[in-house]
């Protein structure tokens, strides 16, 4: 699949965003804890979501969509413990049914991950996390097999803040009886989404957005699936709010972004100020319009609430248009820096060092044929195609749809001139 832009059109109005991607994967992995009948409100419908749905019903649930942005779920009390390989190597998120299913009955046999191939992403914490909950975890032939024996809560120190990691040792802790502890804990917002959820299912979860959360095990694995069910809303998504502001600031002149959580979006917002953008906030909404001419800025991508690594490609493509040198240094994903070459091909100034890339500005950016490395790698191309003087080809466009929901319509929308094309 490619994506086709005519660039040298202002961008204008006003965009809705959906809901977290990453929110959603992981409580749709979740809802097999509550068990019985889950309703998901907000949930993007893309194509990483897709697989996620595809993987409950290989377990034994079901799975459907009702309605704009509405999912049931609906789980028996006998389900499959493994988690099929021709859809975990599609899909990282595959992995948090590892620490759902270990709550729910005990037991969880998951492939090695697939997904975007951005770097090292170790399953060594999520690992370390049952093991010391007691699971016995033993990884036979590319899969992770993961059975309750002497369960009982355990103080875990995760040695980076893994997202997942905490979210799975957090699913998992609420089958184990005592208290468990994480420590250098992931701060997301999707991990407080997360924690909010379980709550509502009976969960007890104490300080979720810290690095410190506390887990009540209050049942043991395998007694959970009582039908109570629940209804939850996702949060918004702060990584497509983030693209669209990028955007803004590269093409736009005026352009409002509704339906946001502007404190998840603060790294986004200094950075964009410092750029030179104007950026207003409301209650659930924020404007960014470009007034003047914008300038070069450093940036170092850290875990929430540090820069999000996620947002580095297309800040990327957005510094190649400001005057001056900006310095970008990647401190999570080391294959982040790929995006540079296809960049480069458009005309981009950009020296990459190990964990470092030198952009120097302004640039005229030129139409060209590009290809999608990954997931926000086809975000930035899609900013630098529209930014860029004629027609931008991006291939491999099909990665692009995992985390944006109708991409092209909404940037068409605020006027942008872009389609998918077979």
């Amino acid at each position: 699949m490619k994506l086709i832009i005519q660039g040298g059109n202002t961008l204008r109005g006003n965009v809705r965003i959906g809901g977290a991607k990453n929110a959603a994967l992981v409580l749709i992995a979740a809802s097999a804890i509550a068990g019985g009948e889950v309703i998901l409100d907000n949930v993007p419908r893309i194509s990483d979501v897709e697989i996620q749905l595809e993987i409950v019903q290989a377990l034994g649930g079901r799975a459907e969509w009702q309605g704009q942005g509405r999912v049931l779920l609906s789980w028996p009390d006998k389900l499959d413990v493994a988690v099929p390989y021709q859809l975990a190597k599609k899909l990282r998120a595959s992995n948090l049914f590892l620490g759902a299913l270990a709550a729910r009955i005990g037991h969880a046999r998951v492939p090695l991950p697939g997904g975007c191939d951005i770097g090292f992403r170790p399953m060594d914490l999520h690992l370390k996390g049952l093991s010391a909950m007691g699971f016995e975890v033993e990884l036979e032939h590319g899969f992770i097999n993961a059975k309750a024996r002497e369960l009982r809560g355990a103080r875990i120190y995760l040695d980076f803040p893994s997202v997942g990691a905490t979210e799975n040792i957090m699913m998992a802790a609420v089958g184990v009886p005592g208290t468990t502890i994480v420590e250098n804990a992931a701060k997301e917002p999707e991990i407080v989404d997360l924690a909010s959820f379980l709550g509502g299912v009976g969960a007890t979860i104490r300080g979720a957005g810290t690095d410190l959360i506390k887990i009540e095990g209050t049942r043991t694995a395998g007694a959970f699936g009582s039908g109570r069910g629940s209804r939850f809303s996702v949060i918004p998504d702060r990584i497509e709010a983030g693209t669209y502001m990028i955007a803004a600031a590269a093409v736009g002149a005026e352009v409002t972004i509704e339906n946001v959580i502007s404190q998840h979006l603060q790294p986004v917002i200094a950075k964009l100020q410092d750029v030179g953008m104007e950026v207003a906030v409301g209650e659930d909404s924020l404007t960014v319009r470009r007034s003047g001419p914008l300038r070069a800025t450093d940036i170092k991508t850290l875990p929430y609430p540090g820069f999000p690594t996620d947002l580095q490609s297309p800040m990327m493509a957005l510094l190649c248009l400001v005057q001056g040198t900006s310095v970008i240094s990647e401190n999570v994903f080391e294959n982040r820096f790929r995006v540079a070459e296809e960049l480069k091909r458009m005309g981009a100034q950009i020296r990459v060092k190990g964990h470092s890339a030198v952009i120097e500005g302004p640039t005229r950016l030129l139409g060209a044929q590009v290809k999608a490395t990954d997931l926000r790698a086809g975000a930035a191309l899609i900013v630098a195609g529209l930014a860029g003087e004629g027609e931008t080809e991006i291939c491999h466009a099909e990665l692009i749809e995992r985390g944006y929901e109708k991409v092209a319509e909404k940037f068409c929308a605020l006027g942008g001139r872009i389609k998918y094309v077979d």
